[in-house]
């Protein structure tokens, strides 16, 4: 029975993993060693930051239109309540991006809830 060797397969893995920590800097792209741990390093602040910039964005969103209110005369906090109450179903990025890219849409709404708050 000839002897079974694993040389193929470990060489496929550590050439795996060296293709992924190309660019890193001195041996972390060069040597095995060093690059399992950058490549491993790596892909835990890629998965953790996911999540990062996802809740970084929804800061931004609320930041744009809690400015846009601002100026409308209108808190951020008694916008949402209000639009909530009207049963309007847009997100806060859908609500930034009108409040960039579409003032008078975004004004009316703000005038609805305005006018809800009044009665």
């Amino acid at each position: 029975m000839p002897k079974v060797t694993t040389s193929v397969a470990s060489r496929k893995r550590r050439q795996r993993t060296l293709k992924a920590a190309r660019g890193y800097f001195g041996n972390k792209s060069r040597l095995f060693r060093y690059a399992k741990d950058a490549v491993q390093h790596a892909g835990k602040y890629a998965y953790r930051d996911r999540r990062v910039r996802r809740r970084e964005f929804r800061s931004l969103w609320i930041t744009r239109i809690n400015a846009a209110c601002r100026a409308a005369g209108l808190k951020y906090s008694v916008f949402m309540a209000g639009l909530k109450a009207l049963n309007v179903e847009l997100d806060r990025k859908q609500l930034s991006e009108l409040a960039i890219n579409d003032e008078a849409a975004f004004a009316a709404l703000v005038k609805k809830v305005v006018d809800s708050i009044k009665k």
